[in-house]
């Protein structure tokens, strides 16, 4: 057997088994004890890495498979942030801009992953204002690589807001927002998009009724088999559903944005005669721009929302500005992992890192490595509140709204199928600040009990 492929194989084998009967806890015995009779009570079996560390003494309270390798999930956005908060300053922003030369405008993506509709409109109704008749409408996205799907995303995540295309042209997370409402008894179900766009068609087969005989969900997809933008609405909605929104996503960010563009800048009088992927001359004038908001905004985004459109496009970012060149994932993981190696300490050759929001099945990393960088960066001075002021509060915002955790917590979450992580710091009653890294994986079904489990850990760490 290789050493490559085997972290994995002792994933599957530990995955198949009780765990806290294979490996030797380590940490204080009183700790050890009540976190290990939490565990036995949950009656769950899974594989489980855990490692919980006094930020205050810098020893191990408890520690539970801490060296072994699992699939973090989101929590690999915890590498993305720090990263993106040591390469990037914490006033950079993003610019989308809008160049002319003769009578074809350039559209100049910046990676911006937070671009609003409403943003974009704006831009619109400013170049509009300095140019008149019919124009050519260049889309030059060269910022960043083309490559929309990162490395062992799976093939068939389909139209879901979460797998979103990755573009240095992309707005309204490269999502159509669906706001539907039911019809009339017998009639489909009335469906108003944002934006409202020819970039995109529907079908709408659905059909409004008043009782749940033979009822059939209502569900919205996209053909993304065959990469095009043909949404079809099918299912059953009652008469006396209230008013919903569900988000799907585009096909090819970059010309969807060109689209929308081009649309708003004939709404003031600009005609666009052609439109096509191409790159700014040198000698094109600026006419216009739009400027993103401080990083700390698209920091919080990420960390708060678990936005995964934002963790690429500011992976793919880090790789353009430590380069030079254009940005994507080799350069930008590349440079995320010198962060990890030079700056934290970690041994990067231990881990492995495929995407920067935990979509892939390849990550791999071990609670140590999150608490080895969750330690750094509390001990920072110039990083430690900027980093926790991006995490979700617990129980009060983000992914950990739901969650029975404190308000002294502030975590990140990560989940796939079979996967559940919950990283971050609790600030005891006692004002003794704890590092905690809980990793979870191989289990079926539902991540509740799991996320359960994950919660009543952290609940007995804040009353220490």
């Amino acid at each position: 057997m290789t050493k490559r492929l085997l972290p994995i194989f002792l994933v599957f084998i530990f995955g198949c088994t009780h765990t806290p009967s294979i490996y030797k806890e380590q940490g204080k015995q009183s700790i050890k004890s009540n976190i290990q009779d939490i565990i036995d009570s949950s009656g769950l079996f899974t594989n489980m890495g855990i490692k919980i560390v006094s930020l205050k003494t810098n020893k191990t309270l408890y520690e539970l498979n801490a060296n072994s390798l699992f699939n973090p999930a989101s929590n690999t956005k915890i590498y993305t942030c720090l990263a993106a908060i040591s390469f990037l300053d914490t006033n950079y922003k993003f610019r989308t801009e809008v160049y002319k030369d003769e009578d074809t405008i350039y559209l100049v993506g910046g990676g911006d992953p937070d671009l609003t509709l409403e943003e974009l409109d704006s831009l619109a109704e400013a170049v509009s204002s300095q140019i008149k008749g019919i124009h050519k409408l260049v889309i030059d996205d060269t910022r960043l690589d083309s490559t929309l799907y990162g490395e062992g995303w799976m093939w068939d995540e389909g139209a879901w807001w979460y797998s979103a295309e990755i573009s240095a042209l992309s707005v309204n997370d490269n999502c159509v927002d669906f706001i539907i409402n039911p019809g009339e008894k017998g009639a489909p179900a009335i469906i108003k998009t944002n934006p409202s766009s020819d970039y995109y068609q529907i079908s709408n087969t659905s059909l409004t009724v008043n009782d749940i005989t033979g009822f059939q969900k209502l569900k919205i997809d996209r053909d993304w088999r065959n990469q095009v933008n043909q949404f079809t609405i099918v299912g059953n909605i009652m008469d006396t559903t209230s008013a919903d929104t569900i988000y799907r996503n585009i096909h090819n960010p970059s010309y969807y944005v060109g689209t929308l563009l081009k649309e708003s800048l004939k709404s003031n009088g600009i005609s666009i005669q052609q439109m096509r992927r191409g790159k700014r001359p040198s000698t094109a004038k600026r006419i216009g721009y739009h400027e993103s908001k401080s990083l700390i905004h698209s920091l919080q985004n990420l960390m708060v929302e678990s936005d995964n459109l934002s963790a690429e496009l500011l992976v793919k970012t880090i790789g353009f500005e430590s380069t030079k060149t254009q940005g994507n994932w080799n350069n930008g993981l590349f440079a995320v992992k010198t962060f990890l190696n030079d700056d934290v300490g970690i041994d990067t050759t231990k881990l492995a890192l495929k995407d920067g929001s935990g979509i892939t099945r390849y990550n791999y990393s071990s609670a140590n490595h999150f608490i080895q960088l969750l330690s750094w960066a509390y001990h920072q001075p110039a990083v430690r509140d900027i980093f926790i002021n991006t995490l979700p509060v617990g129980g009060l915002n983000g992914t950990i709204t739901d969650r029975a955790l404190p308000s002294r917590v502030r975590a990140k979450t990560g989940s796939l199928s079979g996967v559940s992580t919950l990283s971050g710091y609790v600030f005891t009653h006692s004002g003794h600040p704890i590092v905690f890294s809980i990793l979870m994986n191989g289990f079926t079904g539902s991540s509740k009990p799991y996320r359960d489990l994950q919660d009543n850990i952290v609940q007995y760490l804040e009353r220490l």
